[in-house]
């Protein structure tokens, strides 16, 4: 984000911002020049006043840029203070984008009182990271997204599992596993450590005691495959093909009319994600870690941009700030 500052603290000031092609030649006009360069996060970039009364889109690509803030009437602009509509205006600036790799800041014309005390402050504070402190500060903060991001997947993964990761083992095996789970998940863990022997017999036992429940063991075929698959023999006709086997179920008279009721699960709570990121055990990681301790300077950034076009923003009784100007940036 730039921060742009103005010399008065409240009402209207001449303000305009252009886009060039390259660097433009600098009008003995202005009294205070410095120059920064800026590289937006996103793909809109906006000029935005003091309190946010006013915003411009100013339409800058995702590339580096250089910038240039020029000033006129600083100190005239801060011993007014305050300018009504009506009262002639006192100070100008002028914020210019071209496209640029980054560079060291720079203060190009210092003449009034007011950027005089700005700069000084400036000065006195430690370097700005450099680009390569930014750049491990935002791979330290994509990697704790990532993190973040497997960890509330994790967590949610527990929950629907009986509050343990399940083993790549029970997340392939088909079925109604997750209906199960709702009923007993302690059992459905169980089962999965139990190994394929235990597995097969429970099988075997759970579709025998499904057809008693439903009439369905006295039926002939049906017997016959019950029996096949306690033996570790082939399913007989018409078990081998789905479609036969449904319509033998419909057409053959000897299948009972039973209907049998679906099973209520014991209640649960709903799920509630973790409500802060020590509950779902995430590691907190700044965005400027790689750049700890080093405070950053007033009116340096880095932007995006590709701008072969000019573009003024501007003009009518310019914009309204109150001191500390209006700020360029990035929306979040």
């Amino acid at each position: 984000m730039l921060w742009l500052v103005t010399g008065l603290h409240t009402g209207g000031v001449g303000f305009t911002v252009e886009v060039h092609d390259g660097a433009p030649p600098l009008d003995p006009v202005w009294e205070d020049v410095v120059e920064v360069s800026f590289r937006p996060v996103s793909g809109r970039t906006r000029l935005v006043q003091w309190a946010g009364e006013a915003v411009w889109d100013l339409g800058l690509a995702r590339a580096d840029y250089r910038v240039r803030y020029c000033a006129r009437g600083m100190d005239a602009g801060r011993e007014l203070d305050t300018r009504v509509d009506g009262e002639p205006r006192v100070d100008s600036y002028l914020l210019q984008f071209w496209p640029a790799p980054p560079c060291p800041d720079r203060v190009i014309r210092e003449t009034s009182v007011c950027a005089a005390h700005r700069h000084g402050y400036a000065r006195g504070l430690p370097p700005a990271p450099t680009p390569e402190e930014r750049a491990e500060a935002e791979r330290l903060a994509r990697r704790a997204e990532e993190r973040a991001a497997e960890e509330r997947r994790s967590h949610r993964e527990r929950w629907e599992w009986g509050g343990r990761l399940p083993s790549e083992s029970l997340r392939r095996v088909g079925g109604n596993v997750r209906g199960l789970l709702r009923f007993d998940s302690d059992l459905v863990h169980a089962l999965d450590a139990a190994g394929p022997g235990v597995q097969r017999a429970v099988a075997l036992l759970a579709a025998r005691r499904a057809c008693e429940t439903a009439g369905l063991d006295g039926v002939p075929w049906v017997a016959e495959a019950l029996t096949a698959l306690a033996w570790g023999r082939p399913l007989p006709p018409p078990f081998d093909d789905v479609a036969r086997m449904w319509e033998a179920l419909r057409s053959d008279p000897r299948v009972p009319d039973r209907s049998v009721l679906e099973a209520i699960p014991p209640e649960r709570p709903p799920y509630r994600p973790p409500t802060s990121s020590e509950e779902a055990g995430w590691e907190r990681v700044p965005a400027a870690k790689a750049g700890a301790g080093r405070a950053r300077r007033p009116g340096s950034g880095r932007v995006r941009a590709g701008g072969a076009r000019r573009r003024e923003r501007g003009g009518g009784d310019g914009a309204r700030c109150r001191r500390g100007g209006p700020g360029l940036r990035p929306p979040v």
